[in-house]
């Protein structure tokens, strides 16, 4: 397909960004509403996290399925139907009158949402010239990036001042208006139209049970106690042998639903590993911080989403420059490198927080670990796909994209996980030097009966004391397990600049690496 002009070439740009970014912050702008919609509905605790996995269930199933189905219904339509049933299913959510509905509803806009990440990605791949790559990109990860960040955001003014159900709503005017663009600027290239295929049954089935159950295990495990669940432990498994076989049969049939032969190219193979192992890190440390910051510091919502805020800025600062350094010469890999340098040094200032820490010394960091993030995002993005010839752009994009999504998934449950047990062993290693021998707990007890206005005499005085130096505990306890956590994310970011390294310019024949 050649380069369109440049009207028409932003036009498409601005037609796939939209959706995209309604899709990609609705797996974030739910969250905060929880807790109202739980009252409205009458449902459980647990019974109402329902409408956050079913969706992510949805949408992890359908990402690498995307390059196939558009193979099969032209990329146009596949694009337009995806959007339809995104939009109408926003509102069978918001007004579902119960929540096995809603469950129901948020199954289908995550089908229907799905797709839009890797079609989108690959319609800007091929409507930008290749020089212009990191331009496209920047585009793209304005939306990806940005969306979850202003999700919650958004999600808690929107229920505080209206309702829940608007979370919803809000998708039907930005759907319709991508249906009318898309209608007006999208076509499909000509190796991509309409067509019957062999479906791959055997693949479509494995790969749905395993992406489903992997994502229920990671959404639900750490609040079901990991492996002392029957109920995690009976899906881990059936995730790991559907998984399993879903490789085999995809790498031995004609018709794959997901082509897994194009990680034959190690820059493909490179740039998804980054990009997995980036998007663990990066969620995992978005989750760690707010929590940090209420938890321990005494933040209000408002302002752990301000400490945030200043980094989603940075992101959407650097990501163009990002994209005009990579269209002025500068190698991928290079400013791929300089990112990750970036937010593994962010991440060890994370590491170092303590409990009088102010606003900018927690806002810093995150400043930092953004300005990385924009240049890990647009470059990686672009160099990834430099060898993938276009007629397997499709399948490509999916599973870059699932990639993405898992790592964030993998990232949040790791994150929560380590936490929780590092608490526990700081815990336990501070509370034995709880002793009346102990000349610090001593001054602390003292201390804290000064601070209480208490008579050391006073049995009852002694034991609010007590207490108070507990807590005080617990609290040192759980500030060194965030930091704990926020260190390993730093080394893990640090160990993937070597593989920048392996991520090179284009091959010769770049048709080569898919082994037909």
């Amino acid at each position: 397909m050649a380069p369109n002009p440049d009207g028409r070439k932003w036009a498409v740009a601005l037609t796939v960004i939209i959706p995209t970014f309604i899709e990609v912050m609705d797996t974030s702008v739910v969250n905060v509403s929880l807790p109202h919609i739980q009252g409205s509905l009458n449902a459980g605790v647990d019974e109402v996290t329902w409408v956050l996995t079913s969706y992510l269930v949805s949408n992890a199933v359908i990402i690498p399925m995307t390059g196939w189905l558009a193979s099969i219904f032209g990329r146009r339509n596949y694009l337009l139907f995806s959007i339809v049933v995104f939009t109408l299913s926003s509102v069978l959510c918001g007004a579902a009158p119960s929540l096995k509905v809603l469950v129901m509803a948020r199954v289908l806009q995550g089908l229907g949402g799905g797709g839009l990440q890797p079609l989108s990605q690959a319609i800007l791949l091929e409507t930008f010239p290749v020089r212009e790559h990191g331009v496209a990109m920047a585009v793209f990860g304005m939306g990806v990036v940005f969306a979850p960040i202003l999700g919650p955001v958004l999600g808690g003014f929107i229920t505080d001042n209206w309702s829940w159900r608007w979370v919803f709503y809000i998708n039907v005017p930005m759907g319709f208006l991508a249906v009318f663009l898309a209608v007006l600027t999208i076509q499909d290239p000509p190796y991509i139209r309409a067509r019957t295929v062999r479906i791959d049954h055997w693949g479509l089935a494995l790969l749905t049970v395993g992406l489903g159950c992997l994502q229920v295990v990671l959404d639900k495990g750490e609040r079901e106690g990991w492996f002392e669940s029957h109920f995690i432990v009976t899906l881990t498994g059936i995730a790991v042998v559907a998984l399993t076989a879903f490789v085999l049969v995809e790498l031995r049939v004609a018709h794959p639903v997901v082509n897994l032969r194009v990680f034959k190219d190690s820059t493909f193979a490179a740039g998804n590993v980054t990009m997995f192992t980036g998007y663990f890190c990066l969620f995992g440390s978005i989750v760690l911080l707010p929590l940090y910051l209420q938890n321990l510091m005494g933040y209000t919502a408002l302002w752990a989403g301000l400490v945030l805020g200043p980094g989603g800025l940075a992101s959407l600062m650097i990501m163009p420059v990002a994209g005009m350094l990579m269209k002025r010469g500068v190698r991928p890999n290079r400013l791929l490198a300089v990112g990750l340098v970036l937010a593994a040094v962010a991440l060890t200032l994370m590491s170092r927080f303590n409990l009088q820490a102010d606003f900018f010394s927690a806002a810093w960091p995150r400043i930092v670990q953004a300005l990385g993030m924009g240049l890990f995002f647009v470059p990686l993005s672009a160099a990834t796909y430099v060898n993938i010839p276009r007629e397997q752009m499709g399948n490509a994009t999916g599973i870059f994209n699932l990639l993405r999504n898992l790592g964030g998934s993998f990232g949040v449950a790791f994150s929560t996980t380590v936490l929780s047990q590092r608490s526990q062993w700081h815990q336990n290693m501070l509370v034995d030097r709880l002793t009346p021998f102990d000349k610090p707990f001593q001054m602390a007890v003292d201390k804290m009966l000064t601070l209480t206005g208490g008579d050391p005499s006073s049995f009852h005085d002694r034991t609010v004391a007590l207490a108070g130096v507990y807590r005080e505990t617990l609290r040192q306890a759980a500030m060194m397990a965030f930091n704990d956590t926020f260190w390993l994310f730093a080394w893990f970011t640090a160990a993937l600049v070597p593989l920048t390294f392996v991520m090179r310019g284009p091959q010769k024949s770049p048709g080569a690496v898919m082994g037909h």
